[in-house]
């Protein structure tokens, strides 16, 4: 199963997330297939950056979104 979730990036207490589609069964922080954006939290307000079409893309191929990244994806006017 293909999952669109975020992975981890930036320095310890400073988290910056970029949203992949990976495998399930891949760690959080491993390989993905690909990556079509990104998300700051530490700004205000936070900076949810994505690639609509292949967002679309992918969850027309039935990739399932995260409950996080379902919210950003609606931020971002995907879903």
């Amino acid at each position: 199963m293909v999952k669109i979730r975020l992975r981890r990036m930036g320095a310890k207490k400073a988290p910056f997330y970029r949203v992949v589609v990976a495998d399930s069964r891949s760690p959080r922080d491993g390989r993905c297939i690909e990556e079509i954006g990104t998300y700051n939290p530490l700004t205000n307000p936070a900076v949810v950056s994505i690639d609509v079409e292949k967002a679309q893309n992918w969850i027309k191929n039935g990739a399932q979104p995260t409950d996080t990244v379902r919210g950003l994806l609606k931020k971002a006017g995907v879903l």
